[in-house]
């Protein structure tokens, strides 16, 4: 299971706010192929999850959902959100990378 903070819970809702998506809309977090070291996280907003296929939870006032056959890559990783003057956006810290890329974008476990 991921863990959402209490930083990124509240900027997922300004987002949604700030859209105007239906009170259904959750947040979908899982992986994709791709990258220079295999896998890319996938970050997006959605309104159909299958109890199934899916792990749901509501974290900080936010609907989480992962796909189950993502655990292997990201149970116990942590989504945060980052704000400086230089770059903002979410951080994924990830206990089961083995290796990252050198921008950070993609992971291998």
């Amino acid at each position: 299971m991921i863990q959402l903070t209490e930083r990124a819970a509240a900027e997922i809702k300004r987002v949604m706010n700030e859209q105007n998506f239906p009170e259904e809309t959750f947040v979908r977090v899982g992986v994709a192929g791709g990258g220079c070291s295999g896998f890319q996280y996938s970050f997006a907003f959605d309104d159909k999850s299958d109890p199934e296929k899916d792990h749901i939870s509501s974290q900080h006032g936010v609907k989480v959902a992962v796909q189950k056959n993502h655990d292997l890559h990201l149970d116990g990783t942590v989504v945060d959100f980052y704000e400086d003057l230089q770059r903002r956006g979410f951080k994924f810290d990830n206990p089961n990378v083995s290796r990252s890329c050198g921008c950070g974008s993609s992971f291998s476990v």
